[in-house]
């Protein structure tokens, strides 16, 4: 799949992560179904390869599946397995190199120039600024289009609605959500309050479609 393409065209990744799969999987048919179409499990939510497998055949070969916090070889080589077919990574290690090999594009954290100059020497396909809110915000992600003004970021962590505008604005290419998004679902709480949070999403992102 062509990620960057994909994140410029939908502007939101729901992250999932919970301690209930079968709750966490209908979270994720349940935002596929409410049309979030950028959707990745969290490695460290329980049996999350699990999830990712069951989702991978409830939704068909077309539709985008990522597999979230892949720190290792082996947590790249067992999310393909389970039928992701992009990663994510909280910090640039050894996932991002085996993930690339396996030919699944990567959505590789960030934080520091460095760390970007790096991680589009191991091919990201797009750059994830984690923690997002802790590094400083939409002002943050604005200083650092500075030097990279075509580098495509994909703020995470601590991204609500306001946050969400305030880093669309500011550049990003789109936003990663979780607990905002997602709130308990994952774990068995309410389906309609998901829906209602993801239509809330949706209407944000599409204020900012290109």
């Amino acid at each position: 799949m062509d990620l960057r393409a994909a994140l410029t065209t939908h502007r939101l990744v729901a992250i999932v992560r919970g301690d209930n799969p079968a709750a966490a999987l209908r979270t994720v048919l349940t935002l596929a179904a409410e049309g979030i179409e950028l959707i990745e499990v969290s490695l460290t939510g329980k049996d999350a390869l699990g999830v990712i497998e069951q989702a991978r055949q409830a939704l068909g070969p077309d539709r985008p599946l990522g597999a979230g916090t892949v720190l290792t070889a082996d947590d790249a080589r067992a999310a393909h397995r389970a039928g992701a077919d992009f990663a994510v990574t909280p910090a640039l290690g050894e996932g991002v190199g085996a993930a690339r090999e396996l030919g699944m594009p990567v959505l590789a954290g960030v934080l520091t120039p460095t760390e970007i100059v790096t991680a589009r020497g191991l091919g990201a396909a797009a750059l994830k600024i984690f923690p997002a809110a802790e590094a400083g915000g939409p002002a943050y992600l604005k200083a650092l289009r500075g030097p990279f003004p075509h580098e495509p970021f994909v703020p995470v962590g601590g991204v609500d609605e306001a946050a969400a505008r305030g880093y669309l604005a500011a550049g990003a290419v789109a936003v990663g959500v979780g607990s905002p998004l997602i709130g308990d679902a994952a774990d068995g709480g309410s389906v309609s309050e998901l829906r209602a949070r993801a239509r809330a999403f949706r209407a944000v992102v599409a204020e900012f479609a290109q």
